[in-house]
């Protein structure tokens, strides 16, 4: 490398930096749990339906599907079935990924809690 001397290594550190920091960071479901706690006055970790569905399973599941649980018609026929993408989608803005659904939540804007949240919510097995 002919800059290495003059510059050339603290920018490809700043690269690579750029890239372990990059959306696709591995998640941290022990800190998605403890996001988890402001839902769970809505929400069971298992097949439970409070004001909102148990969430036992989700990743996987088709939307509007557990049972005893009263869904909008647009959660419903959403045909929707969830994975990590769609629940980011979902947890960032409920409105704007599933028009119509009851949910009122406005969003959980941290793009780290979000996938943090995620990756807590696909242990629920």
């Amino acid at each position: 490398m002919k800059n290495a001397g003059r510059g050339g290594a603290p920018f490809a550190v700043l690269i690579f930096v750029g890239l372990i920091a990059s959306p696709g960071d591995a998640q941290d479901a022990g800190h998605g749990k403890s996001v988890f706690e402001a839902c769970a006055a809505c929400h069971a970790t298992d097949h439970a339906n409070r004001v909102g569905p148990g969430l036992e399973g989700i990743v996987g599941r088709k939307a509007g599907t557990v049972s005893g649980f009263r869904y909008s018609n647009a959660m419903k026929n959403s045909g929707i079935v969830w994975d990590e993408k769609r629940l980011n989608a979902y947890l960032e803005s409920p409105q704007k990924a599933v028009p119509g659904n009851r949910m009122p939540y406005p969003g959980l804007k941290d793009r780290r809690d979000r996938a943090d949240l995620v990756a807590y919510l696909a242990t629920l097995k």
